[in-house]
């Protein structure tokens, strides 16, 4: 070992109260940058609100600049419910009342909505049946036609339509765009409700209070019933996987809207719907209703049983799936009365009633339940079609209906049922 290996080392001062002092500043500055942090993420917040609160405020702006520019009135005037940019699904499009759906809402919101979608349902394989009725209604078929002679050619004897602007300007054939589905399919059900805003819902398996498969003869109905009887009812099956389908696309679109406003304010979607309280709901006042489900009123028709329970019975029960299983849509329930095309004239003043509790539940299925004072009193609740299709369109903007499950008509009359 060398000298200096065995040289002591070198001693320091350690004077305790300067130690002291040195670890008493020390405190001080991790104290004073404790604080800044605290500041700044007091700052990051407030400027997150700031940002968030400029964000809601420029799309509330994008979503009426569109608006009348001539409108005048108060800001503190209640805004109204819209169809304005907004895409509508009409489920039954090709029946009777269905068809008149279309026609009515194009002809009067087809410059303000963004798409009618008609909707076709079929069993088991698509086809062209019931078209002829959804085309005649819509003035499809108002324009310049063409057909061949009988010895032409297959191409030129089909007969094919122009479209005559004189004629059809005001028909908004553009905004319609028609799809076919078979509603027992969840799949193509939850396909076709893809950014929907809307849906009215008026198809049926029956004509009348009679299954279409007796009825029509409907072999496509008859051979469902026969070979697949657990295949589901349009009234509730049907109607479950579309109320299913449309809130999925309106809970997709209060994602992508959280999502959006997160990249604007910097934060995750969850914190921004947390913050700002959107995860439950994105509605708007000026939204229309979400769903309108037309139905029939309890003196409309009696009752005709069927292997899958009994017409009224089924109706009531797709009623209860709106009204108490899917708490999240808006709604209006529509009782119509019972159509008669031919002894109530159109273009009466809509009526409506408070719809009544007439269900009792037997083997735990719900059913309807005739009441004696109906029966005495021989009154039945009628309503032409044309305007049943207007209470159905103009129910996607009745304030004074939406939650509710109403009777409509324009005329009583004797009953025929007995």
């Amino acid at each position: 070992a060398t000298s200096d290996e065995n040289e002591p080392l070198p001693e320091f001062d350690d004077d305790e109260a300067e130690v002291k002092k040195d670890n008493e500043e020390a405190d001080k500055f991790l104290q004073k940058a404790e604080q800044l942090r605290e500041q700044i993420r007091q700052m990051e917040s407030q400027i997150g609100d700031d940002r968030r609160a400029r964000y809601v405020e420029q799309v509330e702006n994008d979503n009426n600049n569109n608006d009348d520019d001539d409108d005048d009135d108060d800001d503190d005037t209640p805004k109204k419910k819209s169809l304005k940019g907004k895409r509508v699904l009409i489920l039954g499009a090709n029946g009777r009342l269905g068809s008149m759906i279309t026609r009515y809402l194009l002809r009067t919101h087809g410059s303000e909505i963004k798409e009618a979608v008609a909707a076709v349902h079929f069993v088991g394989q698509a086809t062209t049946r019931g078209y002829g009725r959804l085309s005649y209604e819509v003035g499809a078929e108002d324009g310049v036609g063409t057909i061949g002679s009988a010895w032409s050619s297959e191409d030129e004897r089909n007969a094919s339509f122009e479209f005559d602007p004189e004629t059809m300007g005001g028909y908004h054939l553009n905004k319609l765009r028609i799809v076919e589905v078979e509603l027992l399919d969840p799949v193509q059900v939850q396909t076709i409700t893809e950014d929907v805003d809307a849906i009215i819902y008026c198809a049926t398996d029956f004509d009348g209070n009679r299954p279409k498969a007796v009825a029509s003869l409907n072999a496509a109905f008859l051979f469902r019933a026969i070979a697949n009887p657990t295949k589901g009812r349009v009234e509730i099956e049907g109607l479950r996987n579309c109320l299913e389908g449309l809130t999925a696309t309106l809970s997709d679109q209060r994602w992508k809207e959280q999502r959006r406003m997160a990249k604007y304010v910097g934060e995750s979607a969850a914190e921004v719907a947390a913050a700002s309280n959107t995860s439950t709901s994105t509605k708007k006042p000026t939204d229309p209703t979400q769903f309108v489900l037309v139905s029939t009123c309890p003196d409309a028709f009696g009752n005709f049983e069927t292997p899958f329970g009994e017409f009224n019975g089924m109706k009531r029960q797709g009623e209860k799936l709106v009204l108490d299983e899917f708490p999240s849509l808006s709604y209006s329930v529509l009782q119509m009365g019972k159509f008669d095309d031919n002894f109530v004239q159109e273009g009466q003043e809509l009526q409506f009633a408070d719809a009544e509790e007439d269900t009792v539940v037997v083997d735990g299925v719900i059913c309807a339940a005739r009441t004696e004072e109906n029966v005495k009193k021989a009154e039945q609740k009628r309503i032409n079609r044309r305007d049943a299709a207007r209470a159905a369109v103009d129910a996607l903007l009745n304030e004074d209906i939406e939650g509710k499950k109403v009777q409509v008509y324009t005329k009583v009359g004797v009953t025929d049922i007995w």
